[in-house]
């Protein structure tokens, strides 16, 4: 037997199509509508058809869309995969090396059977953790995936469910935990069908990108079982260990138990029942420390948040980008404070809003925040796409790579990053619809504006040479410089996770020096010091009499006695003895 249900408040029947048969559902008293039929099986497609419409709408929680966003669902029997993993548990978050990938463009096939290929080169590399970008059904061939619309089936570009199963499996089989990218904020506007079904959506707050979710309004108790049951779904049937949650401001929710704090709970839950580690991760842009706070003590309870103020001090000064919301960022001082205190923005005055902005960050460990030189956003939305290896020179890459990895952060790298990928990230989308695509290509050049970037420079989204054109170089890993960029981030991840000082949290023991007229900084942390200096001309610079040279980035670099001398563009590293 398979027992379809929908809930659909907004429809006075609803039908499901199974092949060449329509069959009635019934309603109950909180307007789910049920069928059980011995007449269904996995693999079979079906449709909901309300209101005796002449269209057929997929599924809501549609498990998979092997046709696209407007096509029919198919049955999916989670049960029959046979998993491998069984005793798996990932490694501690707080430890974590994070990698970003997205499946489209990670491998030339772009899908999840591909990637499995690439799997050796992430755990020679020494990540511990692989964070996919959205994978859920979103319109077309090819795309981001924050425009989904079909929330529980994975993209049937990529593969299908099994595929990407066995992709979570392998990656378990190899010691890697897997974090799943996922947008609760809002959906795409082609082929969501949702507002036919139920109030999903409401007009009391707006989003950038579309209608806003309602998590508050009337018929929101079903709206945020549809969310909490979506991230149990990927953590219990997918075996991912932990969930990467998009733009967490744009959850506007009024209520006495904010949406977060429900969804913490209930992953707390099944973390019980599956006897697993799991974890949440949040993108904020409030710079608000309550989010990662335990709930007892009146947080949202969320595992971690991205850290947009470590990055931006740390690109500024290594680019001299000072556009859009880089204004508020740019000296040395602003990167030793994010280093220090996690937000440069803590209550302070922001340029760029025009406002006071964040609040400090007290007694709360550096894992609690991602460190990052790039990211899908801050290397995608730029007009061109362009990485930090397209902007600065490999002195300062490798800079940036050892300030990354070697933070009281957890860090993370975006994929191609550590062999400085000589393809861009570009903004691609593959709308069929010629009134979406048309605008999207518009919108896109129009968006740059604040950083002063001429629109033609833009790549149209919706051209296939812009997706083929971001997809990674991987022969090129074994030439320089590459090969080099390569060898210095895995040099780095082994020296973090060989010394329980560069895995320490503790911010209370991060100490910065710095210099902006000599363009110097000095990281310490525990027996280690890290020396970066960011001049065109060399530097000389005291260390202490037991300190020994782990790394340098320049073969020019040379101690005598107590003092180091660094070429131009270079950072060395120190441990004392």
């Amino acid at each position: 037997m398979h027992k379809f249900e929908v809930w659909a408040p907004r429809a006075d029947s609803v039908k499901v199509k199974l092949g060449g048969r329509v069959l009635p559902l019934e309603r109950d008293e909180q307007a789910w509508w049920r069928l059980e039929t011995d007449q269904a099986r996995p693999g079979d497609d079906y449709a909901f058809i309300l209101n005796d419409s002449d269209t057929a709408l997929p599924d809501p929680r549609s498990r998979f869309q092997p046709f696209g966003v407007h096509g029919p669902s198919r049955i999916v029997d989670h049960n029959a995969f046979s998993w491998s993993d069984r005793g798996w548990q990932a490694p501690p978050l707080a430890s974590a090396v994070i990698y970003e990938l997205h499946i489209g463009t990670f491998t030339p096939e772009g899908t999840f059977d591909s990637a499995i290929n690439r799997i050796h080169h992430l755990v020679d590399l020494g990540v511990t953790h692989v964070e996919m970008m959205p994978i859920n059904e979103f319109p077309g061939d090819r795309g981001w995936g924050y425009d989904g619309v079909d929330l529980y089936a994975p993209h049937h570009a990529y593969g299908s469910p099994d595929d990407l199963k066995r992709l979570v499996d392998a990656c378990h089989a190899n010691g890697l935990a897997v974090l799943l990218d996922v947008v609760y904020n809002h959906l795409g506007p082609v082929g969501n069908y949702l507002a036919r079904f139920g109030p999903y959506f409401t007009e009391t707050y707006d989003t950038p990108w579309g209608w806003a979710v309602n998590l508050d309004g009337p018929g929101s108790r079903e709206v945020r079982r549809f969310f909490c049951d979506n991230a149990r779904m990927w953590l219990r049937d997918y075996h991912f260990d932990g969930l990467r949650l998009d733009a967490i401001h744009a959850l506007f929710d009024r209520s006495a138990i904010h949406f977060l704090e429900q969804l913490t709970d209930e992953i707390d839950a099944l973390e019980s029942d599956l006897q697993r580690h799991l974890v949440l991760i949040a993108e904020s842009d409030l710079n608000q420390p309550a989010v990662v706070r335990p709930r007892e003590a009146f947080g949202f309870g969320i595992d971690a948040q991205w850290s947009d103020d470590f990055h931006h001090a740390l690109h500024t000064v290594l680019t001299g980008e000072r556009t859009g919301y880089y204004a508020d960022f740019g000296s040395l001082a602003d990167l030793a404070k994010a280093l220090k205190s996690v937000f440069v923005y803590d209550g302070t005055y922001s340029g760029f809003r025009g406002r006071i902005h964040g609040r400090p960050v007290v007694n709360l460990p550096g894992s609690r925040f991602l460190g990052y030189l790039q990211t899908h956003d801050q290397v995608g939305n730029r007009a061109r796409g362009d990485r930090s290896s397209h902007l600065m020179s490999i002195g300062r890459l490798k800079i940036g790579a050892a300030l990354v990895l070697l933070s009281p952060f957890i860090p993370m790298l975006f994929q191609g990053e550590e062999f400085a990928a000589s393809s861009p990230f570009q903004y691609f989308s593959g709308y069929n619809d010629p009134q979406m695509a048309r605008a999207v290509s518009e919108g896109r050049k129009n968006e740059f504006a604040a950083f002063g970037w001429n629109p033609e420079d833009v790549p149209d989204p919706q051209s296939p040479e812009t997706f083929k054109r971001s997809k990674l170089n991987w022969p090129e890993i074994g030439e320089p410089p590459h090969s080099v960029l390569l060898e210095w981030h895995k040099r780095l991840i082994a020296l973090r996770r060989s010394s329980s000082d560069l895995t320490s949290a503790r911010l209370e023991d991060v100490d910065v020096d710095f210099d902006e007229k000599s363009c110097y900084l000095k990281l310490r942390r525990g027996a280690f010091t890290v020396i970066s200096n960011l001049a065109a001309v060399p530097l000389s610079a005291v260390i202490r009499q037991r300190d020994e040279i782990v790394l340098s980035s320049d073969e020019g670099i040379m101690r005598e006695f107590q003092r180091v001398s660094l070429p131009p563009e270079s950072v060395i590293i120190l441990r004392k003895a």
